[in-house]
């Protein structure tokens, strides 16, 4: 018997109504589901009306490549294996790489059923530029690492996505006020499609501010504007003053100086010249 294919199955970020046909019909049909929270699973197909016949496995992160393999057998043996996250989209900062690129490995069909996310969402809601955009998904827990990662995306002229823990909310957006600069636009969405959906936009300092200050819960992305591109500013004591301003945020003299360099588009160097002269 030819295998059918892996399944990776979008589910509801937070309605469930935003469920596909194609899901609920997937959920009904499906000889085994891999979810990432089975009893959240159960509460879905609740919610949808459906009643599940299949085999239900969990697969998080610490059992995903131990069970990949026996799930695959499930494939080749003809069997119809369905992988649902907690909500969105699979392997978008969740588990289901490992069994996917096993799948591939092993020359087994793999697809997808497109749905709800929490990235595509807050990307059309936040109301900054975002022709061109990159997910980074998670930033690191410690301030000294999550800065460094920010300071390599500082020239990036893409709209940057991010997943963020509530309780990590406001130390990130400090730090991205540090090392992006204090001005640069961005948003907070909260809850999308849930009871408390919450939409906050304004400067990341601004935005820093409000966290620090706020009990904020639930599932949280973040959307910053890219670098601007503008024409350079030829004026060394305004690029110093720019530098100096960052630093004053927080940022390091050299996370300032890359940031100053990217918003007008000079070369390092120039920056730090400007920085670094002394003004009669």
């Amino acid at each position: 018997m030819d295998p059918v294919p892996l399944v990776l199955a979008a589910t509801p970020i937070g309605d469930p109504r935003d469920a596909s046909a194609r899901l609920v019909a997937a959920l009904t049909e499906a000889d085994v589901i891999a979810a990432e929270d089975t009893r959240r699973l159960r509460r879905l197909a609740s919610a949808l009306g459906v009643t599940i016949t299949a085999k239900v496995v969990a697969v998080y992160d610490a059992v995903e490549r131990g069970r990949a393999s026996s799930l695959l057998d499930e494939v080749e043996a003809g069997r119809t294996v369905v992988l649902v996250s907690d909500a969105g989209v699979p392997l978008v900062s969740d588990p289901g790489h490992v069994l996917v690129a096993a799948a591939v490995e092993r020359g087994l069909p793999v697809t997808v059923l497109p749905g709800p996310s929490a990235v595509t969402a807050a990307v059309a809601v936040a109301g900054v530029p975002v022709d061109r955009w990159c997910f980074e998904g998670f930033l690191p827990r410690r301030s000294g690492e999550r800065r460094t990662r920010l300071t390599a995306l500082v020239k990036d002229s893409r709209a940057l996505v991010l997943f963020e823990s509530p309780r990590r909310l406001a130390a990130s957006l400090a730090d991205l006020a540090a090392v992006f600069g204090a001005d640069r636009r961005a948003a907070v969405c909260r809850e999308l499609t849930k009871t408390h959906e919450e939409v906050r936009r304004g400067s990341l300092a601004e935005l820093a501010e409000w966290a620090a200050g706020a009990e904020v819960l639930g599932e949280v992305t973040v959307v910053v504007a890219g670098a601007s591109r503008v024409a350079a500013d030829s004026d060394p004591s305004s690029l110093r003053d720019q530098v100096a301003a960052r630093v004053a945020a927080g940022a390091t003299r050299r996370d300032a100086v890359d940031a100053v360099a990217a918003d007008n588009g000079l070369p390092r160097r120039v920056v730090y010249d400007a920085a670094t002269r002394s003004f009669d």
